[in-house]
Formats: structure tokens, sequence, C-alpha cells
């Protein structure tokens, strides 16, 4: 387990030469660690907070920082804006930062020789592979309306990589802006969880979706190649896209 980037990482590993998951597990935990002394905007001294105060520039800064940069710039143009950093001209990467930064933490294990991963970073989890013999990765979706309760239940069965992500305003409120206000999202939705391969992605579509509300977030997630959602509204509707059963069980 790793405290860091305001929430609580945990990383799952199966199978592989003990010795070498240890050292891939103490990597990828430094690795967290070293994305929030990088990409938090709570703190003036990280290079991107010295970035949006134009005290860097992005070749000054570690090669991350162009990465995840670019990752979320595509991810505006997928959303047609709907997924921004820059809200009220301020630059704030951290909408993609933690999806990215799980992604990266259990493909690093996955490659030390793990035969299955799942690292769950604040309740967005990436699964690799499988805990056991014909056995899939589970992954329980909390139902917002109902404390305690399960929305639904993601089964990863037939998939090699499979990640799980969910907005919504049930544990952290009105965090969610709309892009083009620069306030609050103001939509009928409660939650949207989005299951696709990769967790980089899975996050920032739940996120743009949210913004969009439920009608045209289900008509923009059921376009996407590889993505499902579960969307869940404040009237406790529960909107599904095309072929989510597939995940489901």
């Amino acid at each position: 387990m790793v405290e860091t980037m305001g929430t609580v990482f945990s990383l799952d590993v199966r199978g592989g030469e003990p010795g070498a998951v240890r050292a891939a597990l103490e990597e990828a935990a430094a690795g967290l660690r070293r994305v929030d002394e990088v990409f938090s905007t709570y703190r003036e001294d990280t290079q991107i907070s010295r970035l949006a105060r134009g005290e860097l520039e992005t070749g000054q800064c570690d090669p991350e920082v162009a990465e995840v940069l670019e990752l979320a710039a595509e991810a505006e143009r997928i959303s047609e804006g709907w997924f921004s950093t820059r809200y009220r001209g301020e630059l704030d990467p951290t909408g993609i930062v933690k999806g990215w930064a799980t992604e990266r933490a259990a493909r690093r294990l996955l490659a030390a020789g793990a035969t299955g991963v799942s690292v769950n970073g604040g309740g967005d989890v990436q699964l690799l592979g499988s805990p056991g013999t014909g056995r899939p990765w589970r992954v329980g979706v909390s139902d917002p309306l109902r404390p305690g309760g399960l929305a639904a239940v993601v089964s990863a069965a037939g998939a090699r990589e499979l990640a799980v992500a969910t907005s919504g305003t049930a544990e952290r409120g009105d965090h969610i802006v709309d892009p083009r206000t620069g306030r609050s999202a103001v939509t009928d939705l409660v939650a949207v969880t989005v299951v696709a391969p990769r967790l980089t992605w899975a996050d920032c579509w739940a996120t743009a979706a949210f913004a969009m509300g439920s009608r045209e977030g289900l008509r923009w997630l059921d376009s996407l190649p590889d993505t499902e959602a579960l969307l869940i509204t404040a009237g406790d509707e529960v909107r599904c896209t095309a072929h989510l059963a597939r995940w489901l069980g």
C-alpha cells in the first residue's frame, strides 16, 4: 500500500520470481511518489506548478511531463474538449495523472515477471494478467446512491488487460469541472464507470462523460472503441453502453 497524491494505492501481485517482484514493488512505489513530486498542483515547487507559472519550459521538465501533456491533448481531442487540463486558463493535468500513474505502476510489475497484477489507485483499477489459473480479476463498482452496496461487478475474464474507472460525486462531492464554464459540472449523473483496456483512457473518459450528462455521455461512450460504461443518474436510472454485459459477472 502506498499513500501519495492525496489517496491510497493498493498493489496486488501474483506469480513471478519473489526477488524480482519485491524489487519491482519498491520501484513502483517510488515511481508513484515521484509522480506526486513532479505533478502536484498543491505544492509550489513541483515541475508542473513551475511550468504553469512560466518558470520552466516543457523541455526542461522530466520526460514524463511531456508524455502526460501529449496524452492529455489526445484526450481533449477525442472528447471534443470535454476533457481538458486547463480551467480558467490554468494548467492542471491532475485529471489524467492518477490513471496514467496507476497504469504505469501495473505495467512495471508485469514487466518484472508477475503473471497477475492489480493496482488500485483511489478506486480506479488497472488489471493485467490473472490472479490464478482459470480465475479472472473481479472489481466491485460502488453504488453511489446506496453506501456500502454494489451497482455491478466487473470481471476481467477473457482479457489480458482491463481497467475500471469511476467519476462521480459520491466520494468527493462536486469536483468535476465543466471545461466550458470553469465551474462544477451540473448534470443529471451521480456516477460514470468506464471499462476499457487502459486506465489512462478509462479515467479520462469517465470524467468527460460525467461532464456531458447521461444522454450525450452515453452516446459518446458508445462511439469509442473497446470502451463500455455504466451511468447512474440522480433519479436512480441505470444506463449502459451496448456491450457492457460482456464484462459483468
